[in-house]
């Protein structure tokens, strides 16, 4: 699977990753390395992240079914049996 990202979003992590080379390792990098490195870390690394939100979303919606669940239960109705 090959997670694509809108363009602006994509420019927009292109700029942050010059920022952090810059600020933290004050070294320059071009639009060309950025992005190269950004296709990288979406190729490799990227299905980690996508893998572990599918995990964690699994686990709220069984949450919230097993909410929901105990939600209708409470609905019931007692029914109270006569004794001869």
């Amino acid at each position: 699977m090959i997670i694509r990202i809108p363009k602006e979003n994509k420019e927009e992590i292109i700029s942050l990753l010059q920022e952090y080379f810059y600020n933290e390792r004050s070294e320059e990098i071009g639009n060309i390395a950025a992005e190269n490195l950004l296709d990288f870390v979406l190729k490799e690394i990227g299905p980690y992240f996508y893998n572990q939100g599918v995990k964690d979303t699994k686990e709220m919606v069984e949450q919230k079914m097993l909410n929901l669940e105990e939600d209708i239960l409470s609905l019931e109705i007692p029914i109270i049996k006569k004794r001869n």
